[in-house]
């Protein structure tokens, strides 16, 4: 078996982006805070417009069920860039160094379509995937086999007939990653950069 491919998730991996990056600036006392973003503007809520429905529509209806903390929720997608803290170099390091060796490279991440022009405007290492699958743009989502289905096809049309078993795909949250190997991908759950780069090379990947 040799790796042909491989996938990146974008958070966690290669860019530092956390909305309390954000809520310090806005929530000062820390249980305050944590208590906002577990109940009000959650993870669930973003995962929705990361799926494709409008920072717009998901917005609108926090504010009405949440009034009092309208301002609050508005700021999430008004000042969204704020939570981008930036790239991890580490997660790029490893990038650009299969980039270099010739390694085919392409993007997999949950991300709204409407935020995600942003990071392609800043982030020129982004220019090292032939190609980038975003959840937001076809209303799709991890760990939904649908997604992978999507990716591996994208792959596809640039590696003709490659195999699920010949990509590998790196995601710091263990699911997305148990959901690409039930579908026959090679796996690697991203805790550090060091670990990440020994499973690489375990899998006959050099770079």
């Amino acid at each position: 078996m040799t790796i042909r491919a491989v996938v990146f998730d974008f958070g966690g991996v290669l860019f530092d982006w956390n909305p309390q990056h954000l809520y310090r600036k806005l929530i000062a006392d820390d249980a305050e805070r944590q208590w906002f973003l577990d109940n009000i503007c959650t993870q669930a809520w973003n995962t929705e417009q990361d799926a494709g429905r409008s920072l717009a529509d998901g917005t609108h209806m926090l504010v009405e069920q949440y009034p009092h903390h309208e301002s609050l929720i508005r700021a999430y997608y008004d000042r969204w860039h704020e939570m981008l803290r930036g790239a991890l170099p580490e997660g790029v390091a490893i990038l650009r160094g299969l980039h270099q060796a010739g390694m085919p490279l392409f993007g997999l991440t949950n991300w709204s379509a409407e935020t995600f022009p942003y990071a392609r405007a800043n982030y020129p290492f982004l220019q090292c995937l032939r190609d980038i699958v975003v959840s937001g743009e076809l209303g799709l989502i991890k760990p939904d086999a649908a997604i992978y289905h999507a990716s591996l096809n994208q792959v596809r049309a640039h590696l003709p007939a490659i195999q699920a078993e010949e990509v590998v795909f790196i995601d710091d949250v263990k699911g997305n990653v148990d959901a690409a190997m039930a579908l026959g991908w090679q796996g690697i759950h991203h805790v550090t950069a060091e670990g990440t780069a020994a499973q690489l090379r375990d899998l006959g990947v050099s770079f």
